[in-house]
């Protein structure tokens, strides 16, 4: 299985991140991803790559800083890759990382199971396509509406900047999940109102067999409500900071799966999902020290009153 894995890595990391040979690589890894890491730093060094594997202990949840010496080496390093537990996507350590130049793939929750199959055998040329489109009309819009199941929730999205997630971060200061497939966007602070249902998956949870119903009041969590509210409210913790709706995302890959993994639902074409929490490494202005997301199963989607997408299909993106 390590033999396959290190030649998977290869290729990922020759197509996505264009690595060349001479550059320095560095993989940023934890215990319970440590088989993983070891196989990309592998692949690195195969490349000609001056490869680096950094070990530290399995953070917390997601969002959570890395030790000062993992973000001091992420900001030294031209190219750097993440499969760890928790989610290093939404940190400053990331965010410093780019804008040094380097082009960061973080791979959250990623399992072996996921490099052989789903999101991550894509095309991402088309990926890609779909991605930037449906990015630049999150960028262009002013209102977000979520509709399914008799519940809306809406929200401001004036003046922030749409961000593609495409798989391919071939270029300095280029970053996002890998496998990968989702336009996404900070939302206004202090104006979503409404109610959703997410049916998918949800960080801290997995796979949903019944649904959490949401309310949300002045860009705020206010309550929740299902089998698993009280785990999840668990999840996010106690603070204020945590209860603000963070990200709206649109997945755009056609080959990703339902697995109970954000990294992959996040990516599921005909779903969008919400997040709670930090978005300061985005374009928002909440630094909460954890980022929760939950994935919507076929909703209607608006922006700007123009329907973009019809129980989970987008219209004429």
């Amino acid at each position: 299985m390590m033999k396959d894995l290190i030649s998977i890595s290869e290729k990922l990391l020759g197509d996505c991140l264009n690595l060349k040979g001479g550059e320095t690589f560095l993989v940023v890894t934890d215990r319970m991803k440590r088989e993983i890491g070891a196989a990309l730093y592998q692949a690195g060094f195969n490349l000609g790559a001056e490869a680096m594997l950094l070990e530290m202990k399995t953070r917390t949840r997601n969002g959570e800083e890395p030790p000062l010496p993992v973000a001091e080496a992420m900001i030294s390093s031209k190219v750097v890759v993440c499969p760890t537990q928790y989610s290093l996507t939404h940190t400053q350590a990331r965010k410093r990382a780019v804008e040094k130049g380097a082009r960061v793939a973080t791979m959250p929750g990623i399992t072996e199971d996921m490099f052989g199959q789903g999101a991550i055998t894509a095309d991402y040329r088309e990926v890609e396509e779909l991605t930037n489109k449906m990015t630049d009309i999150l960028t262009r819009g002013k209102e977000v509406r979520i509709v399914k199941e008799g519940r809306e929730l809406r929200f401001s999205i004036s003046g922030r900047k749409g961000i593609a997630s495409t798989g391919i971060y071939r270029e300095p200061g280029q970053s996002g999940n890998l496998p990968s497939g989702e336009a996404y966007i900070a939302p206004l602070e202090g104006t979503a109102e409404g109610k959703i249902l997410v049916d998918g998956s949800m960080v801290g949870i997995g796979l949903l067999k019944d649904p959490l119903e949401i309310t949300i009041s002045a860009g705020k969590l206010t309550r929740v409500e299902g089998r698993r509210a009280k785990d999840f409210l668990t999840s996010l913790g106690a603070s204020e900071p945590a209860r603000n709706v963070a990200e709206f995302g649109i997945g755009t890959n056609r080959k990703a799966r339902l697995t109970g993994i954000i990294l992959e639902d996040e990516k599921i074409y005909g779903t969008v999902h919400v997040a709670f929490g930090d978005n300061s490494t985005f374009g928002g202005s909440v630094q909460a020290g954890i980022h929760l997301d939950g994935v919507i199963l076929k909703p209607d989607v608006y922006v700007d009153d123009a329907k973009i997408m019809d129980q989970g299909e987008i219209i004429n993106p």
